[in-house]
């Protein structure tokens, strides 16, 4: 071996080391990246449950869902690992570090809903969106990073309400989407 190869496998080596601990240091996201608006009352009559007011978490952290994660109803009581993102346009919107765990109730596509939301992912509850959004910001959307949590702690969801009750569209029982 050449003498002066040494010092250079030793530099080689420390340089390996060096990126593996730098790329270990910063967080890797796993979630999706969407979008979140504010969910105001009225929360009945939902999409998923009908007038069941028991759908509801005690922590009041629930959404309704947008079309980007609707399926059909399959979102119905799945539930989500939320977090506020910051961007450059609303660099003071959210409460760093906040985490919640939201379950899915209804879906935004239909009324009350305001056409403006229509384009998110999901509409948090006032509970969920104040637990993430900085109170201070003028912005009623927010940037998210979302995860769908599975496991035997989490309860199935039960899918939208069935084809025997009003379309909440229509009103009407028998066309239901």
């Amino acid at each position: 071996m050449n003498p002066t190869s040494q010092p250079r496998l030793q530099w080689l080596l420390f340089l390996k080391l060096f990126c593996v601990s730098l790329f270990l240091h910063f967080h890797t996201s796993y979630g999706d990246v969407g979008t979140a608006a504010l969910y105001s009352p009225p929360y009945l009559h939902t999409a998923c449950y009908g007038s069941d007011a028991s759908q509801f978490p005690s922590s009041n952290l629930f959404a309704a869902a947008g079309d980007r994660i609707w399926d059909n109803g399959a979102v119905c009581g799945r539930q989500y690992l939320v977090r506020c993102i910051t961007s450059t346009s609303t660099p003071d919107a959210c409460n760093q570090n906040q985490t919640i765990l939201i379950k899915i109730v209804d879906y935004m596509g239909r009324p009350p809903f305001a056409l403006s939301t229509y384009n998110t992912t999901m509409v948090l509850s006032n509970t969920a969106f104040g637990s993430i959004a900085n109170s201070s910001t003028a912005s009623s959307y927010i940037n998210i990073e979302f995860e769908q949590i599975h496991g035997e702690d989490v309860p199935l969801g039960r899918g939208p309400v069935p084809p025997s009750d009003p379309n909440p569209i229509t009103d009407d029982a028998s066309s239901q989407p």
